[in-house]
């Protein structure tokens, strides 16, 4: 069903999103690298994709897997909005990463390791912030 505020078919619409391609460091993960790196953390990798759910950061030798969250896909409380067109698509799609998310927390907590989940929008405000949780986890002993 086509919104009215919408200028484009539903079938145009399909396919202007599918030629949307992800690009392998978004700028997110580019500023979160680049604090990190200037803070000189390191021991880690990028994209482990033999992990559930492919964190964006991840330090094997101290179980931490890090994932940088878009406000919008991942339905943050305080910056998600709504898309007034297509809302049960949308509703199930981010309501689905949300559960996504859920369920690979428990799975980590499950094989013993921890997961540090990183707001867009925090780190947009405060990358400092962002690597002392970081280095905090890196230090906190383990059971």
């Amino acid at each position: 069903m086509q919104h009215k505020t919408d200028h484009v078919s539903a079938e145009n619409r399909s396919a202007i999103m599918r030629a949307v391609k992800s690009r392998n460091v978004r700028s997110t993960e580019k500023a979160l690298r680049a604090a990190m790196v200037g803070e000189g953390i390191c021991g880690w990798r990028m994209y482990s994709k033999n992990l559930p759910g492919v964190p964006d950061f991840v330090f094997a030798k101290k179980k931490l897997a890090i994932f940088v969250d878009g406000c919008f896909w991942h339905g943050c409380p305080k910056c998600y909005r709504r898309p007034h067109s297509n809302t049960r698509y949308w509703d199930a799609k981010v309501l689905g990463n949300i559960a996504r998310d859920l369920s690979v927390n428990k799975a980590y907590r499950i094989a013993g390791w921890r997961v540090l989940r990183i707001w867009e929008h925090k780190l947009a405000k405060s990358p400092a912030n962002c690597v002392r949780r970081i280095q905090r986890e890196l230090t906190a002993k383990t059971v």
